[in-house]
């Protein structure tokens, strides 16, 4: 066991202003550690091979933080960036996270990591007087099923951008605009979509998809087929600007759908040979699916036959040709692998506050609306309380925002209630109260997510 103290590092890679437009944010880089010197920093190594790290101040307030990182890495990390782990610091929070052990999509161990790590750590300084989940990304998705596998491990959650409408979801929503976009704007071309044996194929068809959409923009219809695929891929309509654009500027959202969609496709699809790999399969499909019926319940059915319209192009028959093309299958082996390692029932333990930009094209914001409908059924309603943060980009919170997370959550902990205290007004207050900032909370109702599914084949 390593005891000491450390001092700063340099940040590897670009920052995530520059990251945000891309869908790249600073989730797939190890972040760099602020100046803890004043804090004890402790490392260690778990049964399976993975590595954790805590950082624990001089004037710890009794408060310790599991942080779940997300994917991309395999290093320990226990804060989203080096600011927020100082902010968090200078707060007297304690904090401490994984590696997670395995491959870059960590689900099958990374929640057993996580907790084995704070069991690590509380041998070293002793029994907290609360214990928070926090986690960004997969590592939302991570903190989500520590609220519900909590058995009193933890007081309460904060979840940030997480994929928290699990791993099938994922794979189904970026298959089902992925395969509009091969069938729609790169006909014949036979992209392969799913069962990638090495990271080549993938990378292949995201840059046959990527530039079968930047061609497409050129014309009428291939602007058309775009808000179709965008749709399906719960593409934001908001790439740059103070705000998005107005609700019937159909042009303006589909041209800004248009800039992020290569970037969100080079993403999801280099990711999906880790996901598969750590299923045993594939375990999306498209057999059964009716495209027609997912664009109805769509939030942005309005744009998609309005441009189909100026275009004077049949909608029916595009969704025709999605209907009658369908062939891809999942192996039951993998479904059944992610859903038993990548999903939540819904359950939750402790309190959880989830929070999430209202563009983001890796986390689709209509995953708050599946889970918010998750946890409701499960009967936990009470439980969970979701905020929304106008900006654009994936994860792309400040640290007065993160912090105003944290201490809504302790402060959900201590008085047992949440009252209004994870309402936009009341999280700009408290982000103020930080002294780094204020906060860009503000009241919002995310759209249905019309990709989920379940295989009955």
């Amino acid at each position: 066991m390593d005891r000491r103290r450390i001092s700063p590092r340099l940040v590897a890679g670009l920052g995530c202003a520059a990251l945000t437009l891309t869908g790249a944010t600073c989730l797939g880089l190890p972040a760099a550690h602020a100046d803890t010197s004043t804090a004890t920093h402790y490392t260690g190594s778990l049964d399976d091979g993975a590595t954790w790290i805590a950082d624990v101040p001089a004037d710890w307030n009794g408060t310790l933080i599991l942080y779940s990182h997300g994917y991309g890495y395999l290093a320990p990390e226990d804060a989203p960036d080096p600011a927020t782990q100082q902010a968090l610091l200078d707060r007297g929070y304690a904090l401490v996270g994984s590696s997670y052990s395995g491959g870059l999509w960590a689900l099958p161990n990374a929640t057993n990591d996580q907790f084995a790590s704070l069991a690590a750590i509380k041998r070293q300084i002793g029994m907290p007087q609360m214990t928070l989940g926090f986690g960004t990304s997969m590592g939302g998705l991570i903190s989500a099923q520590e609220a519900q596998r909590s058995n009193g491990r933890l007081d309460g959650v904060l979840t940030t951008c997480g994929l928290v409408g699990g791993g099938v979801n994922l794979n189904n929503y970026q298959l089902d605009g992925e395969y509009a976009i091969s069938q729609l704007l790169a006909p014949g071309q036979q992209v392969k979509l799913v069962n990638y044996t090495n990271a080549g194929e993938a990378q292949s068809a995201a840059n046959l998809l990527s530039q079968a959409v930047t061609d497409a923009q050129s014309t009428p219809a291939g602007r058309a087929r775009i808000a179709l695929a965008a749709a399906l891929l719960n593409t934001p309509a908001w790439a740059t600007g103070d705000s998005p654009p107005a609700a019937h500027d159909y042009a303006e959202q589909e041209r800004q759908q248009a800039a992020l969609l290569p970037s969100q496709l080079q993403f999801v699809i280099s990711a999906r040979p880790s996901i598969e790999a750590a299923a045993g399969g594939n375990t999306s499909w498209n057999v059964g699916v009716n495209y027609g019926q997912l664009l109805d319940r769509s939030a942005n059915q309005g744009e998609v036959r309005a441009l189909y319209r100026a275009a004077r192009l049949s909608l029916k028959g595009d969704v025709n040709t999605l209907n009658s093309h369908e062939q891809i299958r999942p192996s039951r082996p993998a479904i059944a692998s992610l859903t038993s390692t990548s999903t939540v029932t819904g359950h939750l333990d402790v309190p959880e506050l989830d929070l999430h930009t209202i563009s983001d094209t890796l986390a689709p914001i209509a995953y708050e609306n599946y889970y918010g409908h998750l946890v409701r059924r499960a009967g936990d309603g009470s439980l969970l309380r979701q905020a929304y943060v106008k900006s654009i980009g994936h994860c792309n919170f400040t640290p007065s925002e993160l912090v105003a997370g944290v201490q809504t959550v302790r402060s959900r902990v201590e008085r047992g209630r949440w009252g209004a205290s994870a309402s936009a007004a009341s999280l700009n207050a408290t982000a103020a109260e930080t002294g780094l900032g204020g906060g860009q909370f503000i009241d919002f109702r995310p759209p249905a997510f019309v990709n989920a599914r379940t295989y009955r084949r």
